[in-house]
């Protein structure tokens, strides 16, 4: 695995906007950022003569705007390149594995090879072994600085909590923890009962104090807040990322190689977060 943060890239306002992020961490990083375009294999192999120039031009220009972008943004930073042709969400989800950390934009990659909106870039975030970052073109602010993470009280979540503790002590701006729970995880509203009045919501408060005493001691710095939210997980963590500078769920790895990979909580945060989305794979 490379110390690095990879974007990928297709020239939309969601890609740029994932580039603009990722420039962002991986400056807080102090690693190198890899741009990578990646022309769908099908659709170069169609193609020749002056179609095929357009299009290896077209691949050299979006890199080459990209990367003046992230330079403007982080002169400091260290910016390489990388065009590929393969199958689009392969080729991302095999970057991502070999890197520290994956940014997408949260529609399509490939919108000239006809993907549906979002397919890719969820694809990806399902599917890759290291953590993916989801963000939409209107939710990238380098000023934000708070963290906020959806726990389960028995998902195994250290993978989880060592990924969000870390951002927030490269950030600074706190770190909240949220387990939603409730008879309903489809209620319509966050704190739709009182939770420190229940004995279920005391018991999971203590619980997440209890998962985060030692990344406390570890992270001495990080001001962190555990919550117990009574209701949709959906409504509840998007509420609490309202100007954070990120939402972390956890995604249990699937031995199935077929069939969709993001749990439904996840798949409506991506597309209701006004924050990015980092999707951590558990063990």
């Amino acid at each position: 695995m490379t110390a690095q943060v990879v974007a990928g890239v297709d020239g939309s306002p969601e890609s740029l906007a994932a580039v603009e992020w990722a420039a962002h961490e991986a400056a807080l990083r102090h690693v190198p950022l890899c741009l990578l375009h990646v022309a769908d294999r099908t659709r170069a192999q169609q193609v020749h003569g002056q179609v095929a120039f357009a299009l290896a031009s077209r691949s050299r220009a979006v890199l080459r705007d990209a990367a003046e972008r992230a330079r403007r943004s982080h002169p400091q930073l260290r910016v390489t390149t990388r065009c590929d042709v393969g199958r689009v969400a392969g080729t991302l989800r095999g970057a991502a594995d070999g890197a520290d950390l994956m940014v997408v934009g949260s529609r399509a990659l490939g919108e000239v090879a006809g993907f549906l909106i979002g397919s890719v870039s969820q694809t990806v975030a399902g599917t890759a072994g290291r953590p993916v970052v989801l963000v939409r073109a209107d939710c990238a602010d380098a000023a934000r600085t708070a963290v906020v993470a959806g726990l389960g009280l028995s998902d195994g979540g250290e993978a989880l909590l060592g990924f969000v503790f870390a951002e927030a002590d490269r950030r600074g701006g706190g770190l909240r923890v949220l387990h939603c729970w409730g008879p309903s995880a489809a209620s319509a509203y966050p704190g739709a009962a009182d939770p420190g009045g229940d004995e279920r919501g005391r018991r999971a408060v203590e619980h997440l104090t209890e998962l985060l005493r030692p990344w406390r001691q570890r992270y001495p710095d990080v001001r962190v807040t555990p919550e117990a939210v009574f209701g949709s997980p959906v409504a509840g963590l998007s509420e609490a990322a309202r100007g954070a500078a990120l939402l972390a769920v956890g995604r249990r790895r699937r031995r199935l190689p077929l069939g969709p990979h993001l749990g439904h909580v996840t798949h409506a945060l991506i597309n209701r977060s006004t924050a990015p989305v980092a999707v951590v794979p558990l063990a």
